[in-house]
């Protein structure tokens, strides 16, 4: 299983804002078949060096994960995430 998490530094960190990006990357669920697992955290301490989001995916094989990549529904919400990002997300994808 490939795990995929990534944090989101949103321009608009105001809770409805948040929401709405959340709302967004939660609606991927059952529309990506390779795509086994998802989960959408918003920060809840608020700290200098938090992130105000976490998605947390889980694949079968890095092969999966770049089909989800290439996905429209992934593609549509990157379009989102590039409109409401404050610089740039960070990643980490490990086999779990």
């Amino acid at each position: 299983m490939l795990t995929h998490i990534v944090f989101f530094k949103l321009k608009d960190r105001q809770p409805e804002s948040v929401e709405a990006t959340a709302a967004v990357l939660r609606n991927m669920e059952g529309k990506i078949d390779v795509l086994r697992h998802i989960e959408v955290g918003i920060d809840v301490l608020h700290l200098d060096r938090s992130y105000d989001i976490a998605l947390i995916t889980k694949f079968d094989s890095v092969e999966d994960l770049q089909v989800y990549a290439d996905h429209p529904v992934h593609v549509e919400v990157l379009a989102h995430m590039k409109q409401v990002l404050d610089g740039t997300s960070v990643c980490v994808d490990f086999v779990s």
